[in-house]
């Protein structure tokens, strides 16, 4: 059995960080059987980053390296079909991804304006918690905000590189459909990872503000977030 290791959901999202939710995203689209189990220590962890999965003897990190171990150990075949142009256009999004991260994250423990409202938000939700770890954690993102160098931006200029990405990914997301046709691909659950994590989350920052006013982020999310949480459904339809 695949077991994945994540953050904690916040706000109905099944991962409060954009590559858990990525790589939950990917199972649930790939119909593979797994465990979700929500950790906050990454310490255990492959190079101590989250998330991480274990699949019988082997245990694999980095989102993109799951997604390749899941294609390659389990068949999982989202993107089969796609062209060589599309794989290349696809990397380019999820690098893309990669610099919103930092943005995203930098909204939520370094901007003062909106930390307390996280910072209450995961202590409602996960009463296991406490205030103290947040701290810690918080001023542990400062070190990593420093060294990766957004953290020596001050906010407007922090944000202006999210709304700039964010920008590109509303010129590429279709008003119809996913990013490559009618159905989701590994993209496509990269994408949601990162937009649910702005869109879902009632804290008003810049971020989310832009996502509001894209109506195709908004629709493609909301599209990924039904398809991704369909067997929910499912499982409750199934019971007595």
């Amino acid at each position: 059995m695949i077991t994945l290791y994540s953050y904690p959901g916040l706000f109905g999202v099944a991962d409060n960080n954009g590559y858990g939710l990525k790589v939950f995203a990917f199972l649930r689209l790939a119909g593979l059987r797994f465990v979700h189990r929500h950790i906050v220590d990454a310490s255990g962890a492959p190079r101590g980053q989250l998330p991480y999965i274990t699949d019988g003897p082997e245990t694999v990190g980095d989102s993109d390296t799951i997604i390749a171990h899941l294609a390659r150990a389990h068949g999982a075949r989202l993107d089969d079909r796609l062209t060589r142009a599309q794989r290349d256009t696809g990397l380019l999004i999820t690098r893309l991804l990669d610099d919103l991260y930092w943005v995203m994250s930098y909204a939520r423990w370094k901007d003062d304006r909106f930390w307390p409202a996280f910072r209450d938000a995961l202590l409602r939700a996960h009463p296991d918690l406490t205030e103290a770890g947040l701290q810690a954690a918080r001023a542990f993102n400062f070190q990593r905000y420093h060294y990766q160098g957004i953290g020596r931006f001050d906010p407007e200029a922090a944000y202006a590189r999210g709304l700039a990405d964010l920008a590109v990914l509303a010129n590429l997301v279709p008003p119809d459909g996913y990013l490559f046709g009618p159905e989701p691909t590994s993209v496509d659950a990269g994408l949601y990872g990162f937009i649910a994590n702005i869109h879902f989350f009632p804290i008003d920052t810049p971020l989310r503000r832009c996502v509001a006013s894209r109506a195709n982020l908004v629709r493609h999310c909301t599209a990924m977030h039904a398809a991704v949480n369909a067997s929910d459904r499912e499982e409750a339809g199934a019971q007595p």
